[in-house]
């Protein structure tokens, strides 16, 4: 289940909600006093560099062939 982390708004105390997103919406709904902490960010984070297709690099060889001056080469 998805970890909310969200902030009261007058007390500035913090919370985490491990929730399902219906239960969530419900919980905001029922508390306009709390509010998502979106200093803690928002969802999903990417560890490394992701690949690309080959489909994706071949489109961008033939960009680079057309366009001469254009920097593609961290995608060729």
């Amino acid at each position: 289940m998805p970890i909310y982390p969200v902030i009261n708004k007058n007390t500035q105390e913090k919370q985490e909600l491990n929730m399902s997103l219906k239960d969530y919406e419900q919980w905001r709904e029922d508390n306009p006093e709390w509010d998502k902490d979106w200093s803690q960010g928002t969802g999903g984070v990417t560890y490394g560099t992701p690949k690309m297709e080959d489909g994706f690099k071949e489109v961008m060889s033939k960009v680079q062939e057309n366009h001469p001056t254009a920097n593609l080469s961290r995608f060729t």
